[in-house]
This record gives C-alpha cells, structure tokens and sequence, in this order.
C-alpha cells in the first residue's frame, strides 16, 4: 500500500538573469537554500523595523528617563 508523505514546502517560480543561474550552477549553489536564508533575514530585518516604530515613543522615553535619573547600576559599576 503506498505511503503518503506530506510536503513541508510549496513549489514557487523564480525569475533570474541567465548568466545569474549559470554562474549559480557552476558554483553549486543551492537556489532554494539561499532564497529561504534570504527570505527569513529579510523578514526578521522588517520585524524589528516594525518593532522600532511601535515603540519609538517608548524607548525615547527609557532614555529620557535615563538622562534625567541615571541608571540603577550607576553605583556599582566598576568600569
């Protein structure tokens, strides 16, 4: 009886430049490999933009705080 296996990833098309592929083709290089690698840094890259913007107003304030007060540490640090 055969087996059913389930895919964990989705087949997707990409456009290159063919001199792009070929030299990718001689060298190895694993396509779906570096676009998944890609992908994942540029979404993490777009997640902490995003975080950056939620909390501008937030950690300014941190800061503000910080300047004005001083940090709790302040008195024992060594460096």
């Amino acid at each position: 009886m055969p087996t059913l296996t389930l895919r964990h990833k989705k087949t997707v098309s990409v456009t290159l430049e063919p001199v792009l592929l070929e030299q990718a083709r001689r060298a190895g290089i694993n396509l779906s490999a570096i676009l998944a690698e890609a992908l994942k840094s540029k979404l993490q890259q777009l997640e902490a933009e995003d975080w950056k913007s939620e909390n501008r107003e937030a950690v300014l304030e941190l800061n503000r705080i910080s300047d004005d007060h001083g940090l709790l540490s302040d008195d024992y640090r060594t460096f």
